[in-house]
């Protein structure tokens, strides 16, 4: 089974950072993209960022240009990804969760695709 454990989650002012990490364990596939979601209401998520084993990275508009999305270079199997936090609004405080799978999707149910982390909270104050 798929495991996926995130961390670095907590609280920030606005204008600072905050990385959140997620470390995959139990993929057998070669070939797999693990987004960031934030959760947006009881039961939707939001893909806010994602990246693929061949190094494609996807942005939210909303993100774009103040988070980047990585892999861990010591991790040849691709399956810890990292995403730095910058610029922070108030408006990003929500839960983040990691999921992994062959094709992340935008908006979900969350959990409802793909195996996910247990999620990490995200508070963001002015």
């Amino acid at each position: 089974a798929v495991v996926l454990v995130e961390s670095g989650g907590g609280s920030a002012q606005a204008g600072g950072s905050l990385r959140l990490s997620c470390a995959a364990s139990g993929v057998t596939e070669d070939d797999f993209e693990i987004g960031w979601y934030r959760q947006n209401t009881e039961n939707e998520c939001e893909l806010m960022s994602s990246i693929r084993t061949d190094g494609k990275a996807y942005y939210d508009d909303f993100v774009k240009g103040r988070f980047t999305i990585s892999q861990d270079p010591a991790d040849s199997a691709k399956n810890t990804v990292y995403l730095q936090m910058n610029s922070l609004k108030v408006e990003d405080s929500a839960v983040y969760y990691c999921a992994a799978d062959i094709r992340v999707h935008r908006v979900v149910t969350c959990g409802a695709f793909g195996d996910w982390g247990q999620g990490t909270q995200v508070t963001v104050s002015s």
